[in-house]
């Protein structure tokens, strides 16, 4: 072959393999953008549905936290007899159908906000045992007075988890 031909040759293929990458990655850049955009098209319509249902989540579980303080699970749950026993039971039994009925709720919320609830609502069953354990505590009415004046000194577990739920609402706008 001669060398002019060579040159030639050189001359038709440069030009097409410098059009070749350009296009190459003209088109690599077109394909991620799309999916970029489908993927935030989806995450889009996702959120459209599954907002309300967290939505609804970080409502019962506020709810939730609310009825078992101790302020409002007293003056719900009226002791039966005078047996202080009888009435932590009935306290206790009481806060534990209220968290089974809110069981399914831990899916969407966060890890620390479902451990958080599940805390205030153990810390709230101790100072119900705790309270029952006092030396003032003979019945069911004093184990209520006993509650009541402990929640006017401090405030309720149920407050901290609630703080931290609006918090994580918050952060979903």
């Amino acid at each position: 072959m001669d060398s002019s031909r060579i040159i030639d040759l050189f001359l038709f293929t440069i030009p097409a393999l410098i059009t070749g990458l350009i296009a190459y990655y003209f088109f690599k850049t077109h394909t991620a953008n799309e999916d970029g955009r489908r993927r935030f098209l989806l995450k889009k319509d996702l959120q459209t549905t599954s907002l309300p249902l967290r939505l609804q989540a970080y409502e019962r579980l506020t709810l939730f936290l609310e009825r078992i303080s101790p302020n409002k699970l007293l003056l719900r749950v009226k002791p039966i007899s005078s047996n202080k026993d009888d009435y932590e039971a009935l306290l206790i039994q009481n806060i534990q159908q209220e968290m089974e009925h809110n069981l399914a709720q831990q899916i969407y919320v966060s890890e620390k906000c479902w451990s958080v609830i599940s805390t205030a609502k153990a810390a709230t069953v101790q100072l119900i045992r705790k309270a029952n354990l006092s030396e003032k505590t003979d019945s069911a009415d004093k184990l209520r007075e006993v509650i009541l004046t402990e929640m006017m000194e401090r405030h309720s577990p149920s407050d901290a988890a609630i703080s931290i739920l609006k918090e994580e609402v918050r952060e979903l706008w």
